[in-house]
């Protein structure tokens, strides 16, 4: 999954799921596994025969389109590539991805478990699909999932599954465990922009205010102020006692976000 400041992650289009022969019932690529069954992440591995390399432009093109909101193209592509290589995982993990943003849950679970048949424990579908699953409304098996792809020493992006974590935790209320994976997360890729901002929110909750502003300081090194994270560093500020640093922050505030809810509080001194 993208980050960012919120827990947005990422048109409707008509698509039959019933692909005969498709599925397939054993794990694809046996050699994609280490000794302990972790295993290497699909795409990141080399094609076995030429309609499986076909198969893969396909996916990598359509996910390129995936990014753009072009989800019926990306569609398009999955299907070709499935055309290149009957059962290929990542085509319906692609498939999962886009009817998971076009909100049609039904066919993304399917697509997702069809990937998953395939490649159980590939860190990608499984951060995918456990992101899904926290989405709608089976946080613990979501966490689950991401856990498998966390732990995956094989995983190019384990920030991106603590960072869904973490998410995932704050939905049910877990602010422990959630610190717990935004801490991980920002251990794993410093850059990780919406772990930095809800550790920096934790932390203000818990009245450590000095590890709050570091967060928030190394946030706003990589990204500019939103409002949300404005009127975060305004108060944290304001706990310590750092008046200047307080007043920049409501001076913009004011200039970039007037008409927000923010500012409002502001204008009313509700700082808690």
């Amino acid at each position: 999954m993208m980050t960012g400041l919120a827990s947005r992650l990422l048109a409707v289009c008509a698509f039959s799921l019933t692909l005969g022969g498709c599925a397939t019932t054993m794990p694809y690529g046996e050699e994609g596994r280490s000794a302990d069954g972790a295993e290497r992440p699909m795409l990141d591995r080399s094609p076995a025969s030429q309609s499986e390399a076909r198969a893969k432009i396909n996916v990598e093109l359509g996910t390129a389109y995936l990014e753009v909101g072009r989800f019926d193209i990306a569609l398009d592509e999955a299907r070709a590539a499935l055309e290149h290589q009957a059962g290929y995982p990542p085509a319906f993990h692609l498939m999962g991805l886009v009817h998971m943003y076009v909100g049609d849950d039904n066919a993304a679970r399917i697509n997702f478990e069809r990937a998953l048949r395939g490649a159980p424990r590939d860190p990608d579908f499984n951060n995918s699909y456990g992101w899904f699953l926290c989405g709608t409304g089976n946080e613990q098996e979501g966490l689950q999932r991401l856990a498998v792809a966390a732990r995956n020493p094989y995983y190019r992006h384990p920030t991106r599954a603590h960072a869904n974590a973490g998410l995932c935790n704050l939905r049910i209320g877990e602010r422990d465990a959630a610190r717990e994976h935004f801490a991980r997360a920002v251990n794993a890729d410093p850059s990780n922009v919406q772990a930095l901002y809800h550790l920096a929110e934790i932390d203000y909750e818990r009245g450590n205010y000095p590890a709050a502003r570091t967060s928030l300081v190394r946030l706003h090194q990589q990204v500019e102020p939103t409002a949300a994270s404005a009127w975060l560093g305004l108060r944290t500020e304001r706990k310590l006692g750092n008046r200047e640093a307080e007043a920049s922050y409501a001076e913009q505030l004011r200039g970039r976000f007037g008409d927000s809810a923010e500012v409002q509080l502001l204008r009313q001194g509700a700082f808690e």
